[in-house]
Parts: C-alpha cells; sequence; structure tokens
C-alpha cells in the first residue's frame, strides 16, 4: 500500500523535468496540475483521481504512463517560437 507521500514522489519522478502541484480533495481524491516551472504553463490538469485505486507499483506506474500519453497527446500540433519563420529577410 502506497502512502500518499509515497504516490506523489512517484509521479513526481514519472512526470519529470515537469512539476507536479497536488490538492487533497475531501473524498480523498487528488487533483494532480502539471506545469513548467521556468514558464508557469500549465500542461494537465487532472481532478478525482482516487487514492484508493493507486495501491501497487504497477496501479501507479500505469497511470503514470497514462498521464505521460495525455501530456504528450496535449503537445501534438502545438508550435513554439523557434517554429515560426523568421521575420528578418534572409
Amino acid at each position: 500500500m502506497f502512502s500518499l507521500s509515497q504516490l506523489r514522489n512517484c509521479i513526481e519522478e514519472g512526470l519529470s523535468p515537469l512539476t507536479c502541484e497536488f490538492t487533497l480533495c475531501r473524498d480523498a481524491s487528488l487533483t494532480l496540475k502539471v506545469f513548467d516551472a521556468e514558464t508557469g504553463r500549465v500542461d494537465l490538469v487532472v481532478t478525482g483521481i482516487s487514492t484508493n485505486r493507486l495501491q501497487t507499483a504497477q496501479e501507479v506506474a500505469k497511470m503514470v504512463e497514462e498521464l505521460r500519453y495525455e501530456l504528450e497527446c496535449n503537445n501534438v500540433g502545438k508550435l513554439t517560437l523557434d517554429d515560426l519563420p523568421s521575420a528578418t529577410p534572409q
């Protein structure tokens, strides 16, 4: 059985280098906000994470993989400043 601090640590390690912020709700579920600490850009917010359903290392690893997949999907098609054409003539 995972303690809340162990669960948080596993999620943070799995989503590094992004930063995670956790909020424990009254119903013992978690809200997770994943963001870039340098820019403050929020990449993902997940509510209603049941801590009761994350009792084994396999269950936690599966959830982390699902979160990573969501993060990858959120970034598909996003442009960065490096992707934009230069405004100066070459």
